[in-house]
């Protein structure tokens, strides 16, 4: 069944895949846009544009009442407030919650892995230990899958931490920096701590799916690799870039990475065996270590 969706974050870095997935099966889109550069790209794709911003709820909430579904990927990603960045998170879902309650109607809100369990990869099963407006992301997982009681089709995709191709800015973009700033490719330690991984065209994929088929109440993993190494990854990065590669001390590692080091410290790996078996979701872009050692970041 086609659907008119509206996509929050339509042009970042997983968004703008996901338009080109959600078009090419013959959706419409609604993209939300915060400027003229991101209207002109929007509307350059074939979709349209609802102008707006997460700090609007008003407008967030306008975007989701017009369409038959809806796709919240946008975060304002602010390290240096991060309860400024919970709290738009927190108001911009309940926007749209309130607008989708009792339509039946489907949204899926988009989370990460970090911090859902400790030593072992994290399932679909595990819930999310985030409760309420003054936790990560503002709780928003809790309160989507919520309203899967409400008349609301709601599903929550939690994104591996390296969701990677080339023109990736996210965390091994930073890693990558970070090795040419220092002319070395540095791990964590002993580089045992590891995280999941997906290509981009493979996560937008998960998405369309998890819209068009995924039941309310979902908590769906876009996760093709559980667990990559955190020594594998700097040995890639240093490959591409023809660096040395080197343990950097846990003590120094925020000097050494900058803010991606905390991140890069954390074991972030997770199974998807669930997702698959759901959706019949069955990854094919090249594994993370390949991604790199190709030049995707170089």
């Amino acid at each position: 069944v086609q659907m008119h969706v509206f996509v929050t974050g339509a042009t970042g870095w997983i968004g703008s895949a996901v338009v080109d997935e959600l078009l090419d099966a013959g959706h419409e889109v609604t993209g939300l846009a915060r400027s003229d550069d991101s209207a002109a790209a929007l509307e350059k794709k074939g979709a349209r544009v609802h102008r707006g911003d997460l700090d609007l709820p008003e407008s967030i909430r306008a975007g989701a009442a017009g369409a038959d579904g809806v796709v919240h990927l946008a975060n304002k990603h602010d390290w240096a407030e991060p309860a400024a960045s919970d709290r738009a998170e927190r108001n911009a879902v309940e926007a749209m919650l309130d607008v989708l309650a009792g339509t039946d109607r489907p949204i899926i809100v988009a989370n990460g892995l970090s911090g859902l369990v400790e030593g072992r990869p994290a399932t679909e099963a595990d819930p999310s230990p985030a409760l309420g407006p003054g936790s990560d992301r503002g709780g928003s997982e809790n309160l989507t899958l919520d309203h899967a009681e409400r008349g609301v089709r709601s599903m929550v995709v939690r994104f591996a931490p390296s969701v990677h191709g080339a023109g990736d800015w996210g965390f091994v973009a930073f890693l990558t920096a970070a090795a040419k700033e220092r002319g070395v490719s540095g791990f964590i330690g002993d580089g045992t701590t590891t995280w999941s991984a997906v290509h981009r065209a493979d996560a937008a994929r998960l998405v369309r799916l998890g819209l068009e088929e995924a039941p309310a109440g979902s908590r769906l993993h876009a996760v093709a690799e559980e667990a990559v190494s955190t020594r594998e990854i700097a040995e890639a990065i240093g490959h591409a870039l023809g660096l040395p590669v080197a343990s950097i001390a846990p003590e120094d590692a925020a000097e050494h990475f900058g803010f991606v080091g905390a991140f890069f410290g954390m074991d972030m790996s997770a199974s998807s065996a669930r997702t698959r078996e759901l959706l019949g979701w069955t990854p094919s872009g090249p594994a993370l270590v390949e991604d790199i050692r190709a030049g995707a970041y170089a």
